[in-house]
């Protein structure tokens, strides 16, 4: 099984690049997008940036900030704000500059104060990320409904879907002049979604949340930026793999059989190509517990999710990239 689900070779950290989408509004994206290796982004206005997101490593987020330095004339970074609390989009929040006010939902806050992962990462994946010896950054203002940050004449803001959906505390960021969003994990282009600290339908709801922006251009958490054109595309195939771990979770539930043995039997389908498909156990196990099952353990999650893969899962973060 684990040869079935092993990535290609590991893809270089100098493959992250800085690319402007809009005026002013720039995406990082890290390929390949898998376990560990994120998204951000920069917006740019007359009084200085608002970052979106950190990396998951020390190096992988001081080329980030540095291509945002000279891509932004070394304005002052102002904002960050943090879309959710997974390490990969927080780690490097202690390279931010000391002045930048840090934003996040407060469940977020509450999430990545009490991540012991970034103390040093359990042997689940392959190999063992070493993030650089980060030092704990929380926001200093939270959000819990909605905000708007003025970057001079440049409005930027934020909102959270209302409802659990890839974590409790997601937010995403609206660029309405030029009509970009980053939406964090709440849309992941082209890999397996991964909802085991929200909700499958809460997951499901923010899609159309997320279309109702109309947006231009969208800035996933993971994966290549999605054009307008292609967004409803993108967004049907969460859709569709929502409802197909929705129906499994049922199958656990009428079968009396386990996660591990209904997700085994499972025909992934158009899901197959899917990078980080051993996340259907995780998703399930989250499902199978917002469905009246037992409560979502993470131990256990991890644990039928590194059986059913053959092995710890893939990571192309490792060293302190």
């Amino acid at each position: 099984m684990a040869d079935a689900h092993r990535h290609d070779p590991d893809p270089s950290v100098e493959a992250a690049a800085l690319h402007e989408v809009a005026a002013g509004v720039h995406s990082w994206v890290q390929p390949d997008g898998t376990w560990w290796i994120n998204n951000t982004g920069a917006v740019i206005g007359e009084t200085g940036a608002l970052i979106v997101d950190t990396c998951a490593t020390a190096d992988r987020t001081r080329r980030f900030l540095d291509a945002v330095r000279t891509a932004s004339g070394d304005a002052p970074v102002r904002f960050a704000v943090n879309t959710h609390e997974h390490g990969d989009h927080t780690y490097g929040n202690w390279l931010l500059p000391v002045a930048t006010t840090l934003v996040g939902h407060p469940n977020m806050r509450a999430g990545l104060a009490a991540d012991f992962v970034i103390e040093g990462c359990p042997p689940i994946w392959d190999p063992v990320p070493d993030w650089g010896a980060p030092e704990r950054r929380l926001p200093e203002v939270t959000v819990t409904d909605g905000a708007t940050v003025h970057l001079g004449d440049r409005a930027v803001e934020i909102h959270h879907p209302g409802h659990p959906a890839h974590t409790t505390g997601d937010l995403v960021i609206w660029v309405p002049d030029e009509r970009v969003l980053f939406t964090g994990d709440l849309l992941f282009a082209g890999l397996t979604p991964l909802v085991m600290a929200g909700s499958i339908e809460g997951a499901r709801h923010a899609l159309e949340w997320i279309a109702g922006f109309e947006p231009s251009v969208v800035v996933p958490g993971h994966g290549p930026v999605v054009p307008a054109d292609l967004l409803p595309s993108i967004l049907a195939e969460h859709e569709r793999y929502y409802l197909f771990v929705a129906e499994l979770a049922d199958q656990v539930r009428r079968s009396g059989h386990s996660i591990v043995e209904v997700a085994r039997d499972a025909d992934l389908g158009p899901f197959a190509d899917w990078d980080d498909a051993e996340r259907l156990v995780l998703n399930l196990h989250r499902a199978v517990a917002d469905d009246g099952g037992p409560s979502f353990d993470v131990l256990a999650a991890f644990t039928d999710t590194i059986e059913w893969n053959g092995g710890p899962l893939t990571t192309h973060v490792c060293c302190v990239h």
